[in-house]
């Protein structure tokens, strides 16, 4: 193997960078040229191709999103845009592929695996909905992000008296917002993945209410049936169920934003690397990711299959400590 592309796709992730630095300087280490593809599947298809030498990933550890843009590609989905895709790698002399994204950028490069063409993919993407992956690159500055906003909105809830529903990202998966209920002190937190419904949320808010708390907070997943936006609307119309005054305040893309923290510059740096190691290895159709505390591989095909609910100890643990 002598030349390797590597992409990023779908959302990004604060340390895709990192991971993209890793790809570039441990693929020199290894004799290997390494061309840069631009915006995901779909530059990948038009040819966005460029070399990417140690010197051009120079500086980019820190910064959040990716220097070689992302996009989602309808035309990658079907056949013959993975075709397309083929004959630009084979018109190019690229030997491997590596992959840095989500769920649905690693199920992409499963089907183009399923080709015949080496792709290692890294797991990346602060949805955390990757099967088999413990925690994925962005998914820690994300958590962090909502935090601080989760932290900030409690002093202002205190000061007025009022509920507040935050509104945080995961796509059909709910650890973010669990991770970030049970970090912030949340009094409710609603995930998809447990069935739930505005009485719940009124009782818990209630019971705040009535041990005399200053405020209540709920922490919703964006996938949830009953979002922020549903919860407001139901007890604008039900506000003495509550006691507080409620607002909605929806996070949204800026937990996508800004600089990765240390773990993960760190977890994007180890992944990375040992795709780099295993793609020259010989090893393909897997993508790397944190498994039980040591960074491994898994298999592609992997991804297909949904992850399973987040552990249902720590939603028992969110429950029980919000008293």
């Amino acid at each position: 193997m002598k030349r390797v592309a590597v992409l990023t796709s779908g959302g990004d992730a604060p340390g895709m960078n990192a991971a993209l630095r890793a790809v570039v300087r441990v693929g020199a280490t290894q004799g290997l040229e390494v061309i840069g593809v631009r915006q995901g599947y779909t530059g990948l298809i038009g040819g966005q191709l460029q070399p990417l030498g140690p010197r051009d990933v120079a500086g980019i550890i820190h910064l959040g999103g990716t220097m070689l843009g992302s996009a989602r590609s309808q035309e990658f989905r079907t056949p013959e845009g993975r075709d397309c895709a083929l004959r630009v790698l084979g018109q190019n002399r690229v030997d491997g592929l590596v992959v840095i994204g989500g769920n649905g950028s690693l199920s992409g490069a499963h089907a183009l695996s399923q080709t015949g063409f080496p792709v290692i993919g890294v797991a990346s993407t602060i949805d955390n909905d990757v099967n088999g992956a413990d925690i994925t690159i962005g998914v820690d500055t994300a958590l962090n992000t909502a935090l601080e906003a989760i932290d900030r909105l409690k002093t202002t809830a205190s000061s007025h008296q009022r509920a507040f529903v935050v509104e945080v990202m995961g796509r059909a998966h709910g650890y973010l917002a669990l991770m970030a209920g049970i970090a912030g002190g949340a009094d409710v937190v609603v995930i998809p993945e447990v069935e739930s419904d505005p009485d719940d949320v009124a009782v818990a808010l209630r019971g705040a209410y009535t041990r005399g708390k200053r405020h209540a907070m709920v922490v919703v997943a964006e996938g949830a049936k009953w979002n922020a936006a549903a919860l407001a609307d139901y007890f604008a119309h039900h506000r003495e169920r509550i006691g507080f005054e409620l607002r909605a305040t929806i996070l949204g893309h800026v937990q996508r934003g800004g600089g990765p923290g240390a773990f993960d510059r760190l977890l994007a740096s180890r992944t990375a690397a040992a795709a780099v190691e295993r793609l020259v290895a010989g090893e393909a159709g897997i993508f790397t990711a944190l498994v039980k505390g040591v960074v491994a591989a898994l298999p592609l095909e992997r991804v297909i299959t949904p992850k399973p609910p987040p552990d249902p100890d720590l939603v028992r643990l969110a429950t029980l400590l919000a008293r």
